[in-house]
Order: C-alpha cells, then structure tokens, then sequence
C-alpha cells in the first residue's frame, strides 16, 4: 500500500482548494454584510426548511459536494488514516461546512440560507466518502498511486495540483488561444475605481495588437507553460510524450469547450486562426524535445518560460471578437462559478511561477546542508 509519506499529497491539495471553492460559490457576492432585522440574535444558528425547490439548485447542491467528500476521504486514507477513520472525517467535515455555510448566508441580504440546502450538500458529502472508501477497499486508490510514483517524483503533489486547474483556467476567454496571465488590465481598472479623481496620476500599460509572428509565440508559450511544468514532475521514461501530447489534447479540447459555452456547439472553432496551428505545433515541439531534459532542468528553464509568457500577454490590446466572447462567456455568473474562472485565468501562471521557485529554492536548500 502506498501513502503519502511527507508534505501534502495532490488530492490533499485539491481537497483545500476545492473546500475554497465551495466557500467562494457559497458567500458570493461577499457583500453588503449585515444582520438580519427579522433574525433574533438567539435564533443565527437554526436553518428553516425552504419555502420553494429549483431543480437546478437541488442538483447543484447535492453534486457540488460530492468530489468534497471523495477528494477528503481519499487525502486522509492517503495520509495514513484508517479507512473507518477517513470515512467518518471525509461524512463530517463537508457536513461542517455546509452548515458553517449556510448559517454565514443570513448575514448575505442576497442569498437564503436554507435547511434543505445543508441536507443535500451533507448527502452529496457522505456519497463522496462512501466513494473514496470503495475505493480504497477495491484497490483502485492503490493501483492509482502506484501508477502516480511510476510516473511522477514523490514531492510533485503541488504541481499536479496546478496542472489539474490548468484547464478550469482555460475555459474563460483569452485574448490569444490557451493565452492565461492577462491579469494586468483588470488590475489598473481596479486601481482607477479605487483612487478614484487620482486615477490620472496612475500611468496606464498601452496594450497593442500583436504581429503574427508574436501571436504565434504566445499561443506556443501557453501551451509549452503547463508542458514544462509537468516534465519537471515527470520521471524519465516513454510516458513523457505521451504527457505531452495529453497536454495538447487537453489545450485544444477545453478551448472548444469554453467556445461552445459561449456561442454554441455550432462555434467550437471560432477561436481558431492561421497562426493557431503553426502555434501549437511550435509548442508542442519545443515540449516533445524537453522531454529529453532532467526534471531540475525542466523546472529552471520553466521559469522564464512562464515569465515571458506574462510580459507578452500582459501587453496585448483587447480586441472587438474578444470583448464579444467575453461578454457572452460571462452571462449566467452561477454556472460559470461567479467569476472564479476568470480569475483562475488571470492569475495560473503566476501560480505556476511562484510554486516553482519555491520548489527550487527548497531544493537548493536541501543540497546546501551538510
């Protein structure tokens, strides 16, 4: 049986992250706060039986915690837990959540805090946990790390978990195909709104249209990014390739999707242009020929990778087609998470940035001791 020996496992990971996530759907918009005036101050923490159902919301609760409590089970049998014990913890704390949830909605005069809603979720949590225990019990969690150690270094959990929200981030529109970063417009509109008459004094990045030529590098550096951080948690051996090429299957098909959910199936390749193939194609190269490097030397050459990655996209000009998809993207903010999509674009390779330097700085430090 393998377990996670030191550090965080990747479901253990993705099991925070996903906790967040929850909270982040639960508590948006996040204001105006205020205590209820028809809410006695003894009565905060009961949850009244909700007067209406929408079918969609029954769904959405129930599901939305299923991959909680699978993900939770599965991080604690992982850390060591026994099973019983993972299962019990992996039933309870989503409960615990929900409940810390809903009890916080009162102070939200735009979302209803709901007794059945705490159910569904509580339900969708212990399904989850029942599922990780099958799993665990049947050998497939076993046979799943076996395959993970075969194929990826012991402390490339952090990684894996970017790599997996690699393609949420890529189904909001980007100005370039697979082109995530572009955080730098968004940030100066919200520095104007907060200096408000002083905006003037802030001096404002000119964006411009891109060349061809440097479309074409764009588009390629986004899909080698996620490329070259997945061969620096890869071990050496055949599976490489087959990583990479994974990688482009993914980039491709999650751009189509987030095309078809803003225009429909019939515009799943609206996104496409005469510099897109020549783009991947050139990424997807320069990926397959890494795979011939050291994981140390993937992960130091990613670094400027991703940096030039950001300069570049940071300073492309929006265009009309794009302000289109994206104002099409964003109708319906609760299927497409109240805007933590758009965020996660934004802001994954300065994630990925971040997550490596640490993890190089950490191993230069372990050289370094006698």
């Amino acid at each position: 049986m393998i377990r996670a020996r030191t550090g965080l496992s990747s479901t253990a990971w993705l099991a925070l992250g996903y906790a967040a996530l929850i909270a982040y759907a639960s508590l948006y918009p996040f204001g105006p706060w205020e205590w209820p005036a028809s809410l006695p101050a003894t009565a905060w923490w009961r949850l009244a039986w909700p007067r209406y159902w929408i079918q969609l919301d029954i769904w959405a609760n129930a599901l939305g915690y299923v991959p909680l409590g699978f993900l939770l089970g599965t991080a604690l049998w992982r850390h060591g837990r026994r099973l019983w014990v993972a299962t019990l913890l992996a039933i309870l704390l989503p409960a615990l959540l929900a409940y810390g949830m809903e009890v916080l909605q009162y102070l939200l005069p735009r979302r209803v805090p709901s007794l059945g809603d705490l159910l569904l979720n509580a339900g969708g949590g212990c399904v989850g946990a029942l599922m990780a225990a099958v799993a665990a019990r049947s050998g497939a969690l076993t046979q799943w790390a076996q395959w993970r150690e075969r194929w990826f270094r012991v402390d490339a959990s952090g990684g894996l978990a970017l790599l997996l929200l690699w393609p949420l981030g890529l189904l909001f529109p980007t100005p370039l195909p697979l082109a995530l970063g572009q955080f730098l417009p968004a940030t100066e509109a919200a520095l104007g709104a907060l200096l408000g008459e002083w905006a003037h004094l802030w001096p404002l990045a000119s964006g411009h249209r891109p060349a061809a030529a440097t479309a074409v590098l764009i588009t390629a550096l986004g899909l080698l990014a996620p490329c070259v951080l997945m061969l620096a948690l890869a071990r050496p051996g055949w599976h490489r390739p087959v990583l990479v090429i994974g990688a482009v299957a993914v980039g491709v098909g999650v751009t189509s999707l987030s095309a078809v959910f803003g225009f429909g199936p019939q515009h799943a390749w609206s996104w496409t242009s005469p510099q897109t193939l020549p783009a991947l194609g050139l990424g997807a190269g320069m990926a397959l020929l890494m795979c011939l490097l050291p994981a140390r030397a993937n992960a130091v050459l990613a670094l400027p990778v991703f940096t030039a990655l950001l300069l570049l996209v940071n300073g492309i000009a929006a265009d009309a087609y794009w302000e289109q998809t994206r104002a099409a993207w964003q109708q319906g903010s609760q299927f497409k998470l109240y805007g933590l999509l758009q965020w996660l674009g934004w802001w994954w390779p300065l994630l990925a940035l971040s997550w490596l330097t640490l993890s190089l700085t950490r191993h230069d430090q372990r050289q370094s001791r006698p």
